[in-house]
């Protein structure tokens, strides 16, 4: 646990977040509206789309936090030219005098960042050539690059890892090819989806990720003229061309910061509307939002979430679209301290997403996270081997506390843990949470939120 402190600290400070800590008087319920813009898991995919454009793209609705900045400075390191649109929350993004980067200057603007791994396909397009520093991100457990690297491999391109990252090059040229993942990855399937488009001949993916962002990726590609179809059982195949075109698109909603504020609403016991949250993108998780004991009114413009009663317990399994998102489980699991009962949350995606339970433990939850899951129940997600399952026992009152956030969700559920108990916390790191959250302060002081900030 103290080397994921550390290393969130150092996350906080290389990814523009400025390592802040609150003072927070909690016991308070959260009520009034907060408005998301486009999704950070399709905006910074999108931006490093347009690398294969022979002319700018438009992106809209882009929110304004660390990782896009991050995203931004490599983009500008390469050579293209990236200005704020007209309308707030606008970029264009022109790549018509793309270059090589030195290594150097590529690890000074990724940070911690695990971005750069997806800029190999369009930079081996364009340059021939890419170099990949050592990759960082959330110390949430083991994201192997290797479904990324073999699937270059296949395409054509020649890996050469190195003490202080990976070089990669195409001296062929890359074509298409036959790519079965082993698992569902988000981040390989959009490697694939960036390399196939303008590869020669046609690709197939199978057991492909298909997440409302990774269709809305194929959205952005297909606008540039790329030739993508969706097929059943997790297929999809890419024709590739020969030239790309740039986009101009308006990213989906990010339904990771709206579930989030939908757990705030449950467990604070306040009302939210979250503005631009769509139901078809949330049905699983307002399913079990419902389950638990909340509320929801599904409007044209967003949707309202409070509790609806008491609060009850869950069994949660997270897994890939469309199924429960990693993402949802740890804001949620602040608000099941407060359910009567006993509430499961099975973790299948990743093998360290419950380090932040120790915070809520401290401040009075009781929460016990078994580190090789459960054996027992019927279960709908098959066990993996790298599973963990937390047990939530409710009600627990939770009371103010000295706590460090470990990592951006998990960040984001100690802020939400510190307004739902009784007293005063301290708060400390939350510069992480701007990764993927635009605004958050403001957002917490329209919500009535009583905080300070002092470091």
């Amino acid at each position: 646990m103290t080397t994921l402190l550390n290393d969130s600290v150092a996350l906080g400070g290389r990814k523009g977040g400025s390592g802040e800590t609150l003072q927070i008087r909690g016991g308070q319920p959260l009520s009034g509206t907060v408005d998301v813009k486009g999704a950070k898991n399709l905006v910074t995919k999108a931006m490093v789309a347009s690398l294969l454009g022979d002319t700018a793209s438009i992106l809209h609705d882009v929110p304004d936090i660390s990782d896009v900045a991050v995203v931004r400075s490599l983009l500008e390191v390469h050579g293209v030219r990236v200005q704020d649109g007209d309308a707030e929350g606008s970029l264009v993004l022109d790549p018509r005098d793309v270059e090589s980067a030195h290594m150097e200057e590529i690890d000074a603007h990724a940070g911690a960042s695990r971005i750069p791994i997806l800029f190999c396909g369009p930079l081996l397009h364009r340059l021939g050539q890419a170099f990949i520093p050592d990759l960082g991100g959330c110390r949430i457990g083991d994201r192997p690059i290797d479904f990324h690297l073999d699937a270059l491999r296949k395409f054509g391109a020649v890996v050469e890892k190195l003490p202080s990252g990976i070089r990669l090059s195409a001296p062929g040229g890359l074509h298409g090819a036959n790519i079965h993942l082993p698992y569902p990855s988000v981040g390989a399937t959009e490697q694939v989806l960036l390399t196939a488009v303008r590869s020669r001949g046609v690709t197939e993916l199978k057991n492909a990720a298909i997440e409302p962002e990774i269709m809305d990726l194929i959205a952005v590609l297909q606008k540039m003229g790329a030739i993508i179809s969706y097929e059943p059982n997790r297929v999809i195949l890419i024709e590739g061309v020969d030239d790309l075109r740039g986009y101009e698109h308006r990213a989906i909603f990010d339904r990771n910061e709206a579930a989030s504020w939908a757990s705030a609403a449950l467990a604070t016991d306040g009302e939210i509307f979250v503005g631009g949250a769509k139901q078809q993108e949330m049905l699983t998780f307002l399913n079990i939002f419902r389950k638990s004991g909340g509320w929801f009114d599904v409007r044209e413009d967003g949707i309202l979430f409070r509790r609806g009663g008491d609060l009850r317990p869950v069994v949660v399994e997270t897994d890939v679209h469309p199924g429960f998102m990693t993402d949802w489980q740890q804001p949620l699991i602040v608000a099941l301290t407060q359910a009567t009962g006993e509430s499961i949350v099975h973790e299948t995606v990743y093998e360290n997403r419950f380090g932040f339970t120790d915070a809520l433990n401290k401040m009075g939850a009781k929460i016990a996270v078994h580190p090789h899951g459960l054996q027992d129940g019927v279960r709908r997600v098959p066990r993996r081997t790298l599973e963990q399952a937390a047990v939530i026992t409710g009600p627990t009152p939770l009371t103010g506390a000295d706590i460090t956030v470990p990592d951006l969700r998990g960040g984001y559920s100690h802020v939400i843990a510190a307004l739902t108990a009784e007293g005063t916390s301290t708060v400390r790191n939350v510069g992480i949470i701007s990764r993927g959250y635009e605004k958050f302060f403001d957002k917490l002081t329209g919500l009535g939120a009583d905080f300070d900030v002092v470091g």
